[in-house]
């Protein structure tokens, strides 16, 4: 039986995250505390329940103590379980924004407490409280620009194939302008390359056209530099699993992140695919981007 553990700040999207897993077939479970993981799932091995994959969601509205939790899991070890834990988080004046907008109160805001300062009080207390089984996370994803379709894409695309048991990679192009993805393991500046956003005619087109494909290959500087990155990331990817690591998050960016960077990291799905690496691909500025 597969139980992932969805877990993560409050406001980072564990709900629409959740609703994503029950879209390719997770039997989800909302705010169970963490003493009560083990017999849950004892319960569900006895049963024989022809469901085996299950999510469940637990964070701070349950407990404030995640050793407990984080124990329970290393007890998994060598059963019929194999638990798998994914962390949302995002930055503090995303999760603030959020909360504005939803006027929903924080899990450790207490009711007489309402000004900014303690919503801001409360996020550096949770990511304090969370960080254990942060580190111990197999996955983590910054959901601090992503809409809810982009979440519920990143969701499906990384977990809907359930026998896939090797490492899941993300190809993420960015802009710099927007800032680094804070949840990326490689970053790639492409900027060297040659800029598109200077061609009226491909000005307002992105890295998925053809027309901008061709352009930003038609150097030679492109070819040497994939190059040089594929033999780089294929040296890197046998020594990250080594270490246990079922994520990688490749992050390539541009100026703006609508033109070469997408262009870069539709080059890498397309290598990792052709290594029967499962491959997802996230163009997260892509939409918003001038440049």
């Amino acid at each position: 039986m597969n139980i992932i553990i969805l877990t993560g700040l409050s406001g980072a999207g564990k709900s629409q995250a959740s609703s994503a897993f029950e879209d390719i077939g997770y039997y989800c479970v909302d705010n169970l505390p963490p003493a009560l993981l083990k017999k849950f799932a004892e319960l569900c091995v006895q049963s024989g329940d022809q469901q085996s994959d299950i999510v469940v969601v637990i964070d701070v509205r349950s407990s404030t103590n995640f050793d407990e939790l984080l124990h329970v899991v290393d007890g998994f070890d060598g059963s019929q379980i194999n638990c798998t834990i994914v962390y949302l988080e995002a930055e503090d004046k995303t999760l603030i924004n959020r909360y504005k907008q939803t006027r929903r109160r924080h899990p450790l805001v207490s009711e007489d407490e309402d000004d900014a300062a303690s919503l801001e009080n409360a996020i550096i207390k949770e990511r304090k409280i969370l960080e254990p089984v942060k580190n111990r996370a197999n996955y983590i994803i910054d959901t601090s620009l992503f809409s809810a379709s982009q979440l519920n894409e990143r969701i499906i695309s990384t977990f809907a194939d359930k026998e896939y048991s090797g490492m899941v990679v993300t190809c993420t192009s960015f802009g710099y302008k927007y800032g680094i993805p804070s949840d990326a393991d490689l970053v790639f500046d492409v900027r060297c390359l040659p800029n598109p956003f200077y061609i009226p005619e491909l000005k307002e087109k992105t890295g998925t056209d053809r027309e901008v494909r061709d352009f930003v290959m038609s150097s030679p500087h492109p070819t040497g530099l994939i190059e040089h990155l594929f033999s780089l990331i294929d040296y890197l990817m046998p020594l990250y699993a080594a270490e246990g690591k079922r994520q990688l998050t490749v992050a390539v960016g541009c100026t703006g992140g609508k033109h070469r960077s997408v262009v870069i990291a539709e080059q890498l799905q397309a290598h990792f695919r052709e290594k029967e690496i499962k491959a997802v691909i996230n163009h997260r500025d892509k939409l918003k981007s001038k440049g």
